[in-house]
């Protein structure tokens, strides 16, 4: 059967992906089907790559915090820090530890710097962004940095009146850090401040504080930069995101994980939402962040579902958003072995390339109405097709083996 596919299989590049899809989207999405594997993100650098020189891309966006994330665009479009700082500092959930990403962070600092060292203009360069959320499974950070960044912005732009509070008053009803970091609110919802009345207070003024943003776009574009409001806009929606969370960490009721999931999702749909207001860019993050349909995963209570990142921002971008999978054959590091050969992963790894694009509409016709066998994984790191919803992508980048890194 997989030589039946032939026609639907294409080496890996940007013109292949493109050839895949009914227009060009704004968000060119490409999951992957597990985190830390260099392998995978050599890839992804390589097809950012080419989307940048060949279709005119400008912005790769990552599974990592939207806040850190910051300190990664200002090295590649200005300079500031050095890779060192930028790898140990941008990154969240372990990846500045990578030397994928760290390929990746250099490249774009050398392609804007240009070799006469002169720059490219602001509208050649290429930007970084993280459109997590600063969340980590064990917990969400203090809403302390979004909040004060967001307040600063606007006292040094507006008039003293117009601002709900003064920087003293949030640091008062913020206290320590540790309050809102604690570890143990995770699984235990009495240790979460989520639901105190300082908490609330903070929800009341960081909503104040965006309405105010928003009121006064005009002016603040006009008196500093549309980065610099860009860079308030995200402080908001992280801010606003981080009082909701820690608010839903306080719940009891059963669906307590399901929300809290939900909302990490729909921070990331709007971050995701931001960027595309920026041009094409690329997104890179797990499948099931991406997927047009419901992400489902066990947790400690149950199962748990909720509508994904990828399926939020396609019902408002339409044929702007495309999602391309990424499948493997093997992770033998990871007693990740040979696929069965009933299961997609199994269909592809009998083709002879190592790494391929295939054209989902044509691997369905091959099937026909024999759904595949879903493929059973040793290891919980890796998530494998789902065969039910291999027509919910626009295509599928596979690799047969994926070595240690």
């Amino acid at each position: 059967m997989a030589t039946d596919i032939k026609d639907g299989v294409h080496p890996v590049e940007a013109t292949a992906l493109m050839g895949l899809l009914p227009a060009r989207p704004r968000l060119l999405a490409l999951g992957e089907p597990t985190h830390g594997e260099d392998t995978l993100l050599d890839l992804r650098n390589e097809l950012f790559r080419r989307l940048v020189e060949e279709e005119g891309y400008r912005t790769i966006a990552i599974e990592s915090d939207c806040v850190a994330a910051l300190v990664v665009d200002d090295y590649v479009t200005a300079g500031t820090g050095t890779l060192d700082e930028v790898m140990e500092r941008g990154f969240s959930h372990g990846f500045g530890a990578s030397a994928a990403n760290r390929e990746l962070v250099r490249w774009m600092r050398a392609y804007n710097v240009r070799a006469d060292n002169d720059g490219r203009p602001a509208s050649e360069r290429i930007r970084f962004a993280g459109f997590d959320g600063p969340l980590e499974i064990t917990g969400a950070a203090s809403p302390r940095q979004a909040l004060t960044a967001l307040h600063g912005y606007l006292a040094a732009r507006v008039d003293a009146d117009l601002l709900p509070c003064t920087g003293q008053t949030l640091d008062r009803l913020l206290g320590p850090d540790e309050r809102w970091t604690d570890p143990a609110a995770m699984t235990a919802p009495s240790r979460s401040v989520g639901q105190s009345a300082e908490a609330g207070r903070l929800r009341l003024l960081a909503d104040d504080l965006v309405a105010l943003l928003d009121a006064e776009t005009p002016h603040l574009i006009a008196a500093a930069s549309r980065d610099d409001w860009d860079r308030a806009r995200l402080y908001g929606r992280t801010a606003t995101g981080l009082l909701r969370y820690h608010h839903w960490m306080a719940d009891t009721s059963p669906s307590r994980m399901t929300r809290l999931c939900a909302l990490r999702d729909s921070m990331m749909a709007h971050n995701l939402l931001a960027v595309a207001e920026r041009g094409p860019a690329l997104v890179h993050a797990h499948n099931s962040h991406l997927q047009r349909d419901k992400s489902s995963m066990q947790m400690w209570q149950g199962p748990v579902e909720w509508w994904s990142a990828g399926a939020l921002v396609s019902a408002r971008l339409g044929e702007e958003y495309a999602f391309v999978a990424t499948a493997l054959g093997t992770i033998r590091h990871r007693g990740v072995d040979t696929p069965p050969p009933d299961t997609v992963e199994g269909l592809l790894y009998a083709l002879p390339e190592d790494r391929c694009v295939v054209d989902v509409s044509r691997l369905a016709a091959v099937l026909g109405d024999v759904l595949p066998a879903p493929r059973v994984t040793p290891w919980f790191g890796y998530a494998p097709l789902d065969p039910v919803r291999l027509t919910g992508s626009d295509g599928i980048v596979f690799v047969k083996d994926v070595p240690r890194s």
